[in-house]
């Protein structure tokens, strides 16, 4: 596997909560370990905000389809969230590069 790959894979088995026993060690030889792990949780924190955009956005068209009322501000909730979460994507692939 790719050097990058690996790296990333560590740093998902950190957040989700299946740390390396000698984490710290190795966040204090690679200066930025740390950072990179602090930008997959905002990644994380974004696509799970625009999972729960998207599905209140179901809802509501669900809801509008049973009951013919429509819930104004949602769609533009829900631009905003894709749009915070393309920004990190794009922030995290240039960090990569």
């Amino acid at each position: 596997m790719r050097p990058e790959l690996e790296r990333l894979q560590r740093i998902e088995h950190h957040l989700l909560g299946q740390p390396s026993a000698d984490w710290h060690v190795q966040e204090l030889l690679d200066a930025d370990l740390a950072a990179d792990t602090d930008l997959q949780r905002q990644l994380y924190q974004g696509l799970y905000v625009a999972g729960r955009q998207q599905l209140r956005s179901e809802l509501v068209a669900i809801h509008r389809q049973l009951y013919g009322t429509k819930r104004l501000g949602r769609v533009a909730q829900f631009q905003a969230a894709l749009s915070n979460l393309s920004q990190q994507l794009r922030r995290y692939f240039t960090h990569l590069g």
